[in-house]
């Protein structure tokens, strides 16, 4: 059974990604990319789909122990986990390393006291848990087989086949150090070469030592930041630049429902806001590599900008549903794909242009392709900001007039007339400034109650939406505008849950509402740090800090969060880790720490 959903440990090569378990479970790994077929899918249904676990041995009727003590060794992605045993003590040692040849994993078993006996239990399983793979011994190292596939598993200790699941049994002393490895090779090639465990730990904490080096935020918050830094860094395709949203597809945003998606995919919106906390904290070279990533995926046709793309840029992500898997907590349908790629949502021109606008300004080397690109885009919207569209939520409803689709407009077109005033694009600035300025004038007039005084999800709406509090940090109006201030009390009001989080909009309940969807989610976990932002940025600061050490509050013992905090089950939900939890933590702790707004 697979735990809590921040009961795991993200492990990371920078092409994919594994969660491991408090007990020493593997319940989650796509080889050899972020979007591939998962080889352990028991995160979505049982021991049945590949899980590989590795801890002390324990009778075949109990629960596996969980680690008493567990941690990422220093500012790195290598988790160490400990247990205490009547027998000792035990640590194991998670990885993967940065990509040169095959991908890896790596787990090394260390004795620190007594004689303990381990147990190895590893039972892959293909195409999400459905193939069972042809299982032999090349050689002297086993190998498993299906299809274009091959994992190849490596150990000086001695393994067993048994129910179709590969064992070893050990014990291990003070000083003992066992090393378990599986690399992932297309089966028509020859073997990857053999690993070597110890060198590649070292190579992999250099790597992870010598790029947080680079982080420039030195605030209070530190530990936080670089931990979000880090888990921001894991989720970059390296190959391409491209950022995934999450490593993990169909972690539900309400346990037992049917808001399962697949987060495997770059999202520009996502990639966008994350390139802005990357170049806020001195990391120009990642900008630098999802710009160019942008513009081979946009290539020469920005007229159909898609809202996401595959980490390679590709635009096909046909959504499709895996009915031999239960879902995580019995929360079917578990989703692969995504058939939200072609909606309509007018608000990511105004993310990339805002990105490609922050990468300008803090002096990465000028693109002449990313400035035409930025022109054709506002030609685009030129014509079509008045339609309505599906929106920040990618709701699967009517289509609206979205108000922070149309202020998103009004960033897109405000941010590429800088670019012209500062002399390194040309374009019809006075029209533009007329566009702009009818945006604004739009937005005020059609978006806000003034009864209620406060801007709506959607024109002519009744409904709150807790996307407006970006109003004020896009510079759409001033933080002490009366008209920003009553929206900012508003959402905390209507939207806010008991312990003070926020809630992306009003949910239906059991009916399909605004987003076409039946059941509850939890609160939206970016959400809740653009509300402490907007309270920073009003003069609440002292309430700001409070909100946000709270939200700090529900990151795991790893310091990683999920999509949303479910307030009914205590719990996090969604999918794990979440970039874009993970992007305003960062964005918050800085203006916090430029405002002085922190505890002692």
């Amino acid at each position: 059974m697979a735990g809590r959903i921040e009961d795991y440990a993200l492990i990371g090569d920078m092409q994919t990604a594994a969660l491991v378990c408090r007990d020493g479970t593997v319940d989650w790994l796509c080889l050899p990319r972020f979007d591939s077929h998962a080889i352990f899918a028991g995160l979505l249904g049982s021991e049945e789909h590949g899980f590989w676990r590795l801890g002390p041995a324990h009778a075949a009727d109990a629960q596996p122990p969980t680690a008493a003590r567990r941690g990422y060794r220093g500012d790195s992605l290598v988790l160490e986990s400990e247990w205490d045993t009547p027998r000792g003590t035990v640590r194991v040692t998670d990885f993967m390393p940065p990509r040169e040849g095959a991908p890896q994993l790596i787990r090394i078993v260390e004795g620190v006291t007594g004689r303990v006996p381990m147990r190895s239990a590893l039972r892959m399983r293909f195409s999400y848990g459905r193939v069972v793979p042809w299982v032999h011994k090349h050689e002297g190292r086993t190998v498993a087989v299906a299809g274009p596939d091959s994992v190849w598993f490596d150990t000086e200790a001695e393994t067993y086949g048994k129910s179709l699941t590969t064992y070893a049994d050990f014990t291990v002393a003070p000083g003992d150090r066992i090393a378990f490895t599986i690399s992932w090779q297309p089966s028509h090639k020859e073997p990857p070469a053999l690993p070597e465990p110890e060198a590649s730990l070292e190579a992999t904490e250099d790597f992870w030592r010598e790029w947080v080096e680079h982080c420039t935020y030195h605030g209070p918050y530190r530990e936080a930041v670089v931990r979000s830094l880090i888990t921001l860094k894991a989720l970059t395709y390296a190959p391409t630049g491209g950022i995934v949203a999450a490593p993990t597809t169909s972690l539900p945003e309400d346990i037992g429902g049917v808001r399962n998606w697949d987060y495997r995919y770059t999202w520009l919106r996502d990639a966008a806001i994350t390139l802005s906390s990357l170049l806020r904290t001195g990391y120009r070279e990642e900008a630098r590599a999802w710009r160019e990533w942008l513009l081979r995926a946009v290539a020469g046709d920005p007229e159909n900008l898609q809202i996401m793309y595959g980490i390679a840029g590709e635009r096909e992500l046909g959504e499709a549903e895996l009915d031999w898997l239960p879902g995580y907590e019995n929360s079917a349908p578990v989703r692969v794909g995504n058939g939200a790629a072609h909606q309509l949502q007018l608000d990511v021109y105004g993310e990339v242009t805002e990105a490609l606008h922050l990468a300008h300004m803090t002096g990465l080397a000028r693109n002449d392709y990313a400035s035409l690109l930025q022109l054709k885009l506002i030609r685009y919207l030129e014509d079509h900001w008045q339609e309505p569209d599906e929106g920040i939520w990618e709701v699967r409803g009517p289509r609206r007039h979205f108000v922070h689709s149309k202020v998103m407009a009004w960033v897109a077109v405000d941010r590429t007339i800088k670019l012209i005033e500062s002399g390194d694009a040309d374009g019809p600035l006075e029209r533009w400034k007329e566009l702009r300025d009818d945006i604004h004038r739009d937005v005020c007039e059609k978006g806000y109650d003034k009864e209620r005084n406060t801007f709506t999800q959607s024109y002519g709406s009744q409904e709150l939406d807790a996307s407006l509090l970006l109003i004020p940090q896009m510079g759409f109006l001033p933080p002490d505008d009366k008209r920003v201030i009553g929206t900012i009390e508003a959402i905390q009001r209507e939207l806010s849950t008991p312990d003070g989080f926020i809630l992306r909009y009003p949910t239906s309940g059991g009916d399909e509402g605004v987003d076409g969807l039946p059941g509850d989610e939890g609160a939206f976990l970016a959400c809740s740090f653009w509300m402490a932002d907007d309270l920073a940025m009003i003069g609440r600061v002292d309430e700001a800090r409070k909100l946000f050490e709270k939200l700090l509050a529900l990151r795991n013992d790893l310091g990683l969060l999920a999509e949303e905090w479910d307030p009914r089950l205590q719990r996090q939900v969604g999918n794990f880790p979440q970039a874009f939890s993970h992007v305003p933590l960062i964005d918050t702790a800085l203006r916090l720490t430029a405002s002085g707004a922190y505890g002692g």
